[in-house]
């Protein structure tokens, strides 16, 4: 399977381009914004998972990231509400559930193989720190070889620098609505920029955003 497979080319996914499909795990149900590959595969994902569903217990043979978007997500290691950021490393097991239902971006088969960091950030009790540019706040979640992740707070009016993204930039918009001279991008938005692209970006009305760099392969696959 491959969906949105050449890292050379921007993708932009919107919420009302959603295709939501059955996972094998009953109450578990996906909407694939990158893969390549079949079950076990490179993948993007936002992952909905109804009240009392679970996944069997697997192992991250490629590691796995997940940022909680809704509900509370529950493993072996604890609970995680929404606005919870992960890693779990290459080798890493776990059985996934949940009581209440929530839902769940999540990046599998993506990680560097020296990066063994396995940890989990509460977004919403941590401190912001100020951004590049007045409005900007950002809360850095990860650095490993190039690749970078963090949350970034727009207040209302902010405007960015014009600048190249080396290594290509994914976003996910959490809140509001993010802009850049191409277009509007409303919350469940999801953009994938590619090595070298650049833009403009700014927002109206604020957002928040998950923002990664650094990460996307340079050539297509």
């Amino acid at each position: 399977m491959r969906i949105n497979a050449d890292f050379t080319q921007k993708v932009v996914v919107r919420p009302d381009d959603y295709n939501w499909v059955h996972s094998p795990a009953a109450g578990v149900d996906r909407m694939m914004l990158d893969r390549i590959g079949e079950e076990v595969a490179r993948a993007t994902t936002i992952v909905r998972f109804a009240p009392n569903s679970q996944f069997d217990a697997h192992t991250h043979s490629g590691g796995e990231e997940y940022f909680v978007l809704d509900g509370v997500f529950s493993d072996e290691s604890g609970d995680y509400p929404a606005g919870t950021y992960v890693r779990n490393p290459i080798g890493s097991s776990h059985t996934p559930h949940t009581k209440d239902g929530c839902t769940i971006f999540v990046k599998l088969h993506q990680f560097d193989t020296d990066d063994q960091a396995q940890f989990h950030i509460d977004t919403r009790n941590t401190e912001f720190r100020p951004g590049l540019v007045d409005g900007l706040s950002v809360l850095p979640l990860h650095s490993a070889a190039s690749e970078n992740v963090a949350l970034v707070r727009w207040a209302p009016g902010t405007r960015f620098n014009a600048h190249q993204h080396w290594g290509g930039e994914e976003i996910l918009v959490l809140e509001g609505t993010f802009q850049d001279e191409h277009g509007a991008y409303p919350a469940g938005t999801w953009l994938r920029s590619p090595h070298l692209s650049q833009h403009t970006p700014f927002s109206d009305e604020g957002c928040l955003i998950y923002v990664k760099t650094g990460h996307m392969p340079q050539t297509a696959p």
